[in-house]
């Protein structure tokens, strides 16, 4: 078909408008995409895949222009700087955090419970009290103390992740000091192979003060144990490297936590006095329930004897004597083989105060005029001191004397005191430790 001259003219015109236009678009309107990676580098013609061999041209660098060049390297500049600046600040942050220290604690005697439970208040798994293996941690001041107790707790068994050991013994009699050297010996040998670099221990002493044992494990006298806490009027006690450390309730005896509640503090108590206990023939206990019988006051108090001492208490006979503490005023504490007790500590549990027989017992611990019981005195006691039980009689009589809001008063006071006591002690405690560890490094 034959196009008329006009229209094919026509039709040139408008595609050549029309290419103009979209020329112009893409020069003008249309934005250019340009790769973010700006540095193309091209291989030389004839040059092998595998780089420049045998003196070949290096590949050749295309320098493609990137309109963001200067800005990301700015933007990568500021960022590395803060990167720079937290990590400074991190490093201040680490060498003003306190250090810390742990410590594990191993209780290889039934102290070892009045230590965790009562003074550091550390909890204990399982909550079972006659399980093989229980174990507890807890921090205090700058020290994370993890504990272990129970017959499962043997040498060779227990998780090192320390360096400094607490070593709870018992050495109140030969069976008892046999089994703490063996122990003592084992700590030694990890002293000697620098798994651990410091130790201390707590010991129940024997009750006459005889205690010369474990002399020479002592750090001043060659040994390695830098602290020693030692039950019992001692005098070895010279707050520098010996120090006393209370008795506490019998744990042995299963003896709980007792948590003070308003009824405990508040509650009218039926009687005067309490004593539960054995009795030994010749005694103070003995002249004590004689004074009792003869004043006629044996009613107004709560009274058991046995004639032979018993290593553990049955469930009602544990009961019977907590209940018997709960409801009474005072507690009787005559002297045993030493005048320290575990009666005087479970009396002021239950806000019972305890009448103490303040007399020295026969034996090497150290007389003054602080002593029996300086530890306690020292502390403020709120305890009630006598020298012969025939002062009991006048005693009881004041104590008929008092009415119920004098009696609360009294009874708060000793609570509180003995919490405060408890917490001294957990001061005292870690002070000493830390000041060991930190001194030593």
């Amino acid at each position: 078909m034959k196009i008329p001259k006009r229209k094919l003219f026509l039709l040139i015109i408008f595609a050549y408008v029309a290419f103009s236009l979209y020329a112009a678009y893409n020069v003008f309107f249309s934005a250019k995409v340009i790769s973010r990676v700006h540095r193309v580098v091209k291989k030389e013609s004839g040059a092998p895949s595998g780089g420049v061999r045998d003196g070949g041209a290096a590949p050749f660098v295309n320098d493609e222009w990137n309109p963001w060049e200067d800005e990301q390297v700015e933007y990568n500049s500021a960022l590395n700087k803060r990167r720079d600046a937290f990590k400074q600040h991190l490093a201040l942050i680490d060498i003003n955090k306190p250090k810390r220290h742990k410590v594990q604690i191993w209780g290889k005697a039934a102290i070892g419970l009045y230590l965790w439970e009562h003074i550091l208040e550390g909890p204990l798994n399982p909550t079972d009290k006659v399980a093989q293996w229980r174990e507890g941690e807890l921090q205090s001041g700058k020290i994370d103390f993890s504990f272990y107790t129970g017959p499962a707790v043997v040498q060779g068994h227990v998780p090192m992740d320390m360096n400094s050991l607490v070593l709870i013994l018992n050495g109140r009699e030969q069976q008892k000091v046999s089994y703490s050297t063996r122990w003592l010996e084992h700590v030694q040998s990890m002293v000697q192979s620098h798994t651990i670099s410091h130790v201390a221990v707590v010991l129940l002493g024997n009750e006459h003060c005889d205690n010369e044992w474990i002399g020479p494990y002592l750090k001043r006298n060659g040994g390695f144990v830098e602290l020693l806490f030692l039950v019992y009027d001692s005098p070895w006690v010279n707050d520098k490297d010996v120090f006393q450390w209370p008795l506490g309730v019998a744990t042995y005896r299963q003896f709980p936590m007792i948590r003070p509640n308003a009824q405990l503090i508040t509650s009218s108590r039926p009687y005067l006095c309490n004593f539960l206990g054995t009795i030994y023939k010749n005694s103070s206990r003995e002249h004590l329930i004689q004074v009792l019988k003869q004043s006629g006051l044996e009613k107004e108090c709560i009274t058991g004897a046995r004639e032979k001492w018993l290593p553990q208490e049955t469930a009602d006979s544990l009961k019977q004597y907590q209940t018997a503490l709960a409801q009474s005023e005072l507690t009787l504490c005559p002297v045993g083989i030493n005048t320290e007790c575990y009666r005087i500590y479970e009396a002021c549990s239950y806000g019972s105060v305890p009448v103490v027989e303040d007399v020295l017992t026969p034996g090497t611990c150290a007389a003054g005029p602080s002593s029996p019981l300086r530890l306690l005195k020292a502390a403020g006691a709120p305890f009630i001191f006598i020298n012969n039980w025939k002062e009991l009689p006048a005693i009881l009589e004041r104590e008929r004397g008092m009415n119920q809001e004098q009696k609360v008063d009294r009874r708060r006071r000793l609570l509180e005191w003995y919490a405060s006591f408890r917490q001294q002690m957990k001061e005292r405690f870690t002070e000493l430790i830390e000041e060991t560890i930190f001194k030593s490094g």
